[in-house]
């Protein structure tokens, strides 16, 4: 797509989010995004400052449903923990992924990103993203949140 006229909102949508905040030990997710008209999709992780001997995972997992049902990682699509002691604080991380690395043939077609803080209470957030959607631009398909684009 090399066209002048086409945003980059037009080919990239924020399907979901984790909302920047210091979150407790255990597990924040994303909603569950059904992922049928994206070629491609991309996870943003954020971590701000890690608590003391805190860390950090995230990883996209699938489902059949939009409630959750069978959920299951999505086969390497996990990053490296991110660890206070590390100098793992103010740092980010990406996840590409793609439908073919879903198990489409059996119904997962819901994704969501899942992080999950250890030890200490942390500031994090992230994004899921949306690349190429098959029909509309991909602005149309924003999450509820999404306020503004510009432009």
């Amino acid at each position: 797509m090399n066209a002048p006229n086409i945003k980059p909102s037009d080919r990239v949508a924020i399907l979901a989010a984790i909302d920047p905040d210091a979150a407790s030990a255990g597990a924040v997710n994303s909603a569950w995004i059904d992922v049928t008209n994206w070629q491609n999709l991309m996870a943003i992780v954020m971590a701000g400052d890690l608590g003391a001997s805190a860390t950090l995972n995230a990883k996209l997992e699938q489902a059949t449903s939009a409630a959750g049902a069978g959920a299951k990682d999505v086969t390497g699509k996990a990053i490296a923990q991110l660890t206070q002691a590390g100098a793992g604080s103010d740092k980010q991380a990406i996840i590409n992924c793609s439908q073919y690395d879903l198990d489409f043939n059996n119904g997962f077609k819901f994704v969501r990103l899942s992080m999950t803080v250890a030890t200490a209470a942390s500031e994090i957030a992230g994004l899921l993203l949306g690349f190429d959607p098959r029909y509309n631009v991909a602005s149309d398909n924003d999450a509820a949140a999404v306020a503004e684009i510009v432009g």
